[in-house]
């Protein structure tokens, strides 16, 4: 069992929805980042996904692309980043899912990216860049290592690549709102929510819907069938202003929400 495992059998049995919150590492800077794990933690977040930044973040939007320029200015190396969990880990035992490309992972390492973020804290990685037909080596290092690699559908995944997907899932499955990159924006949450329904039929691993959700409401109308949300660009855009103090209202306004199910 992992911190991510136990987290959400907890929250499963006490019927809560899970929130799960990205950062960017480094994004304003290093110290406003560990500010604002505090302060998400402090305001209802069940789950950080730390990014980890990249020169070509191809699924993010303009909030996370800035985020991710601003934080390689800053020197957001893989190691820098394996420092920072390491710092998150001092404080707090919240489950913390990397973010990030394969590129990154290569450069550094595969197994040696695994095992010393495991060490150090990170309890899986999302890699939005890597198919699920290309992912059985990683997936293997990984189980060996406990550490969860998170498996991807979109409203375009049909039952057969759903089936296969769920075959090794573990952890959450992210469930992408929409075709195209992250950022808040209106959704029509019909296309994801028919996949999430038919992924339920082959998994009981629990699934996290994200893209676009950035509002109390737009929170809402995602959870109707899925089990936890994502927010990210609303809450990055408010820290790279260093509002952590706004990310921290939103983020226990979207809280109270989903646990009253109304805004």
């Amino acid at each position: 069992m992992t911190r991510l495992d136990d987290t959400l059998q907890t929250l499963q049995a006490n019927g809560k929805k899970g929130l799960f919150i990205y950062i960017t590492a480094g994004a304003p800077d290093f110290a406003t980042t560990i500010e604002a794990v505090k302060a998400a933690e402090q305001a209802g977040a069940d789950v950080i996904e730390l990014g980890i930044a990249f020169s070509d973040p191809i699924a993010d939007g303009p909030v996370i692309q800035k985020a991710a320029t601003i934080a390689i200015k800053n020197g957001a190396t893989t190691k820098k980043v394996l420092d920072m969990v390491k710092t998150i880990r001092s404080f707090t035992q919240i489950p913390l899912i990397g973010m990030g490309y394969i590129n990154t992972m290569l450069n550094f390492g595969v197994e040696k990216f695994i095992q010393e973020f495991k060490a150090a804290g990170l309890d899986g990685m999302i890699i939005p860049d890597m198919p699920h037909e290309e992912s059985a080596d990683i997936a293997k290092i990984c189980k060996e290592n406990a550490f969860h690699l998170i498996e991807f559908v979109t409203p375009n995944t049909i039952q057969t690549r759903i089936r296969e997907i769920c075959t090794s899932a573990n952890g959450f499955i992210y469930c992408v709102s929409v075709n195209g990159v992250t950022g808040v924006r209106k959704i029509d949450y019909t296309p994801i929510n028919d996949v999430v329904q038919l992924v339920k039929k082959e998994t009981t691993v629990p699934l996290a819907v994200g893209f676009g959700i950035g509002t109390p409401a737009a929170a809402l109308e995602a959870s109707e069938y899925a089990d936890h949300v994502i927010v990210g660009s609303a809450v990055v855009k408010l820290i790279l202003e260093k509002n952590v103090a706004g990310a921290g209202e939103l983020i226990q306004s979207i809280r109270q929400a989903l646990d009253k199910g109304g805004v």
